[in-house]
C-alpha cells in the first residue's frame, strides 16, 4: 500500500515539474515572430510567424487587454490553435481604446515566452474599403446610390454595422470618360445618393468610388468601374 501510494506521489510530482518547467523556463526559440495587427473596416486581426527553429507542430495562445489593465484575458476562441492568426474584432470593439495582445506557442518542450503586440488603436489603425455604389440612369442624369462598408461588428438586430456608425467618411465619386477624361465629386457618409446632370447624350461613363477619412486624408482602393451609357 504504502509502495502504491509512494509511486503515486512521484508521478504527482514529475508532472508538476514538468509545469515548472513549461512555464519557469520559457523556449525563447519557440517564440511567434512578428506580431501584427492588420484592420479592414474594424475586423482587427492579430498575425504573427512561425518561430524559424520549431517544427510545425506547435499550438499557439492569445491573450488580450484593454491599455492601462493589469490583468491579461485569454482570447478564448485562440487558445491551443494552429492557425498564425487570430480575429480580435469583438475583443478590440472600441475604436477609441488602446489595445494590446501577446502570443505564446507549446511544443513538446514547453511553452515559449509571451511575445507582445504594438499597441494598437483601431480609429487611427484600420483601412477601409471603398463604398458599394449602384448606378442609375434617366435621359443624361446619372444617379449613384452609396452603401458604405460594414465592419464584423453586430447590432441589436443582427445585421452587420456600417463603419460610418464608428468612424466618419467622406465618399469620392470619380465620373470617368474615353478612358481618360474624370471628374470628381465628394459627399459625406450621411448622403445616399449624388446626382450628376449636365452628362453628353448616347455617351458611356464609368464610375469609380472610394472611402476617405477626412482627418488623415487616407483613401481607400477605388471601388471596380460601373459603366453606363447616357440615352
Amino acid at each position: 500500500m504504502y509502495a502504491s501510494t509512494g509511486h503515486k506521489c512521484l508521478e504527482l510530482a514529475f508532472a508538476m515539474s514538468l509545469l515548472c518547467w513549461a512555464d519557469c523556463f520559457p523556449q525563447d526559440d519557440l517564440a511567434p515572430l512578428e506580431l501584427q495587427f492588420h484592420s479592414l473596416d474594424f475586423r482587427n486581426v492579430l498575425h504573427w510567424k512561425h518561430p524559424h527553429k520549431a517544427l510545425k507542430n506547435l499550438t499557439y495562445f492569445v491573450q488580450h487587454k484593454i491599455y492601462g489593465d493589469k490583468e491579461w484575458t485569454n482570447s478564448e476562441h485562440c487558445q491551443g490553435i494552429r492557425l498564425l492568426e487570430c480575429d480580435l474584432s469583438q475583443e478590440t470593439s472600441d475604436p477609441r481604446e488602446w489595445y494590446y495582445a501577446r502570443v505564446r506557442s507549446l511544443s513538446s518542450e514547453g511553452f515559449s515566452s509571451w511575445v507582445l503586440s504594438h499597441r494598437f488603436y483601431p480609429q487611427w489603425e484600420t483601412n477601409f474599403s471603398p463604398p458599394q455604389i449602384k448606378v442609375t440612369v434617366t435621359g443624361r442624369i446619372i444617379s449613384v446610390q452609396l452603401r458604405p462598408p460594414r465592419t464584423p461588428l453586430r447590432g441589436h438586430r443582427g445585421s452587420r454595422i456600417q463603419v460610418t456608425k464608428l468612424q466618419k467618411l467622406t465618399f469620392r465619386i470619380y465620373l470617368i470618360h474615353n478612358d481618360i477624361e474624370e471628374e470628381v465629386y465628394e459627399t459625406d457618409s450621411c448622403s445616399k445618393e449624388l446626382v450628376i446632370e449636365g452628362l453628353r447624350p448616347k455617351t458611356t461613363y464609368c464610375l469609380q468610388a472610394v472611402s476617405v477619412t477626412p482627418r488623415s486624408g487616407r483613401k481607400s482602393l477605388r471601388s471596380p468601374s460601373t459603366c453606363i451609357s447616357t440615352h
